[in-house]
């Protein structure tokens, strides 16, 4: 009985004696408790932050899809605004279009309505010249000159009229 692990034995429980004597036991499971609540709040503190991580992540997803709306809308928005004012060019380019045929038709009209006054006014001095002769040849004397000219005064009226 005398043997190392016997003394090894006795040496033990002499220092757990001691140890327990000295209130050492008290010591080290007040340092278990101790570590043991700072574990705790540890993880206390670190379930706190990943919910709080959570929270930011859905509301991260929340403003980029917000966000993504948004351009989504800006896009359409600024596709409906050059189709609107590329319609608005091509409304305003028919008008345009439109009073410039207009105008040349009426520019045309009047050409023509010249044209035809300039024509009578000539078949009218032709008529009146070819009149003035046929009448000098078979009438003579004041009388066939006075009628020669109220009839010609009479013919340029009703033909420039």
């Amino acid at each position: 009985m005398l043997d190392a692990e016997f003394w090894v034995a006795v040496a033990f429980v002499l220092f757990m004696g001691v140890v327990w004597k000295v209130g050492g036991f008290a010591q080290i499971t007040k340092a278990l408790d101790t570590r043991g609540r700072r574990v705790r709040s540890e993880l206390d503190e670190a379930r706190r932050l990943r919910e709080e991580a959570a929270t930011v992540l859905a509301d991260y997803k929340k403003r980029r899809s917000q966000a993504e709306s948004e351009a989504e809308a800006i896009v359409a928005g600024a596709r409906e605004e050059a189709q609107r004012i590329a319609d608005e060019g091509h409304a305003r380019l028919n008008e345009f279009i439109a009073r410039r045929t207009k105008s040349a038709e009426t520019k045309i009209a009047q050409a023509e309505v010249q044209a035809t006054a300039q024509v009578r006014a000539a078949a009218a001095d032709a008529a009146v010249k070819v009149s003035e002769v046929v009448l000098r040849e078979r009438l003579q004397g004041d009388a066939a000159l006075s009628l020669v000219r109220s009839s010609l005064d009479e013919v340029k009226g009703r033909l420039r009229a």
